[in-house]
């Protein structure tokens, strides 16, 4: 696995409040996973944030679109082999998630969160992170854009 973290000047690499707009394109079996509101680690999964995934034919059942491990969409809005937008919008303790402009995941954070195995998956601030998730799982993406909203 690799990741690739946000490190640049916009923001100082801190987001709180922004909309994450991102062209993906996925070859058949590969897991790929957008994160926000982390930070740089040399090693491991992000242990800090969320993670929307990218998946439209691994055999993880949670496909593009989930908000991993809590809020999971079961049937992909995109298609392996075509291009497709995946935005992330954060707006105070509320998650939209919309692939291809439909929304497939609303999601509000509430006042205490607790995923087991995962103690930094809260809404905080922080950087984004593309996951290379296994070496057989071939994604492109292309035109990131980042808003950050007040």
């Amino acid at each position: 696995r690799s990741h690739l973290f946000y490190v640049g000047q916009r923001n100082n690499s801190e987001f709180t409040n922004f909309e994450l707009k991102l062209y993906i394109k996925t070859e058949k079996g590969a897991n790929s996973g957008v994160y926000f509101h982390t930070a740089w680690q040399k090693k491991g999964w992000p242990a800090q944030g969320y993670e929307v995934q990218v998946n439209n034919s691994h055999s993880d059942w949670r496909r593009t679109g989930s908000l991993y491990a809590v809020l999971d969409v079961r049937d992909s809005s995109a298609k392996d082999d075509e291009w497709f937008t995946e935005t992330i919008a954060v707006q105070g303790k509320q998650i939209t998630v919309r692939v291809n402009d439909k929304i497939v995941v609303q999601y509000i954070e509430p006042e205490t969160v607790d995923y087991p195995g995962m103690p930094g998956r809260r809404l905080s601030s922080g950087t984004f992170c593309l996951q290379g998730h296994d070496p057989q799982s071939v994604v492109c993406f292309k035109n990131i854009f980042v808003k950050p909203l007040p």
